[in-house]
């Protein structure tokens, strides 16, 4: 994407570049083309985007129906909520701002019990929309906000009710079955797209669309980058020169060299929140078989006063992801009558202090020898939103093939999941309520403090 850059300078501190091997980039370029080329539209939907152009009439016929709402209530868990948040606080950041006139979106990601009757309590239900995101339609957790939510609106609106619905699912399960039974609008998620890559389809962009941000430009953003990966022209040189296949090679570099931690930093203020978004995708994808690295979310300048020691002077362990924007809004400039010891500032602004601390940081993450590799967003838009998170989807990909793991499940946190319905009386789940009782039943060691 023209404007913005990848800067290698500091990504390998001994200045030797990482090669997969001739074998390996030529295995995975034919992955790719064979993957992206299947008869029902591509196993990698968010790579090419396949369900784009559909998708984009859907929401436009939605558009009037969504401008009559102040409020969406968005039930949704993981990759069904925190891209809408990181586009939501990146683009949206009034919200939070003293004078917000609308609209709202209110994320439900947890189960917040104080916080949903709280909603149920304050917000208006005649200008409210709930959206259910699940693509699998038995994500217990939405399930249960849904049957909560739907009771509330029936209460307050009776037979209008679905009017104030919208589900966001797969093709088949609970969620399609409710939509169907009751005649709520749904929208499609893509049956190969799991919910860490889904931001860019109805999962995050029926949102980003309700909140005034336009879906096209994040579609184009994502597409400048991943669309090269995508339709079947890669060859094993363009796939070495891709933006994702370096950060993946580097990536697995520093796995190899026994750095299992990934910092993310921003410096961006309102893309604060895609740290968050980035670490589900990264961890979910990689964090299998004993292998992958922990990712970090870090915040700058926050994060300067709670985390860098650590970074400058922990254990050698880590590699960094820095994400800056020279062009940010530059805020006031500092007044003449400044204490003696500030006078330095006179003339600047408060924005500068936000680019002087990033040099200062990635300085001195550099001296410490921590790998860095700086994402230098042209400009903090959608269009550059787009493209950061087509790239680091491609990049976790990719990092997980060389890793010889799929990067696209999560089995460990399903058993997690079967567990916990177990415990709540699920049938059919004999060996997890077995494992239940013996871990309930065991001998506690414990101390009071």
């Amino acid at each position: 994407m023209p404007g913005n850059i990848l800067d290698w300078t500091n990504a390998f501190p001994q200045g030797i570049w990482p090669s997969a091997g001739a074998s390996r980039i030529e295995a995975i370029a034919a992955r790719l083309n064979l993957e992206t080329t299947t008869a029902d539209g591509g196993a990698l939907p968010f790579l090419n985007l396949p369900h784009w152009p559909s998708l984009r009439g859907e929401l436009e016929a939605l558009r009037p129906a969504l401008a009559k709402f102040e409020h969406m209530v968005l039930l949704g868990i993981g990759g069904s909520a925190l891209g809408a948040r990181a586009l939501q606080k990146a683009f949206l950041p009034g919200q939070d701002a003293p004078g917000h006139k609308g609209p709202w979106l209110w994320i439900a990601d947890n189960i917040d019990a104080p916080g949903l009757t709280s909603w149920f309590a304050k917000l208006p239900p005649e200008k409210t929309v709930v959206v259910a995101v699940s693509k699998s339609g038995g994500t217990i957790e939405t399930a249960a906000q849904y049957v909560l939510a739907r009771n509330w609106l029936r209460g307050a609106l009776g037979a209008k009710w679905t009017k104030h619905v919208l589900i966001v699912t797969g093709e088949t399960g609970l969620m399609r079955q409710e939509a169907a039974e009751n005649a709520i609008a749904a929208l499609p998620v893509p049956t190969h797209l799991g919910g860490r890559y889904s931001v860019l389809s109805a999962v995050g962009l029926l949102p980003a669309m309700f909140l005034g941000i336009d879906p096209a430009q994040l579609c184009q953003g994502a597409l400048s980058v991943t669309g090269a990966l995508a339709g079947g022209g890669v060859t094993t040189k363009s796939l070495s020169e891709h933006p994702a296949w370096k950060l993946a090679t580097w990536s697995w570099s520093l796995m190899s060299a026994g750095r299992g931690q990934l910092i993310f930093f921003t410096y961006i203020p309102h893309f604060s929140t895609f740290g968050a978004w980035f670490c589900q995708l990264w961890a979910e994808s990689l964090g299998k078989e004993g292998k992958g690295s922990m990712p970090i979310a870090a915040v700058g300048v926050t994060d300067q006063h709670s985390l860098c020691q650590m970074f400058f002077d922990g254990p050698k362990d880590k590699g960094c992801l820095f994400v800056t924007c020279p062009k940010q809004e530059p805020g006031p400039a500092f007044p003449d009558d400044l204490p003696g010891a500030f006078s330095f500032l006179k003339g600047k602004h408060f924005g500068d202090l936000l680019q002087a601390e990033a040099l200062g940081t990635h300085m001195a993450l550099s001296r410490a020898g921590t790998p860095l590799v700086e994402i230098r967003l042209g400009a903090a838009d959608a269009v550059s939103a787009g493209a950061l998170m087509g790239l680091l989807e491609a990049a976790t990909l990719l990092t997980g093939w060389l890793l010889d793991i799929d990067p696209l499940d999560q089995p460990a946190v399903e058993f997690g999941k079967r567990l916990a319905n177990s415990r709540l009386g699920a049938p059919g789940l004999a060996e997890e309520k077995g494992l239940l009782d013996a871990f309930l039943s065991a001998k506690r060691t414990e101390q009071g403090f």
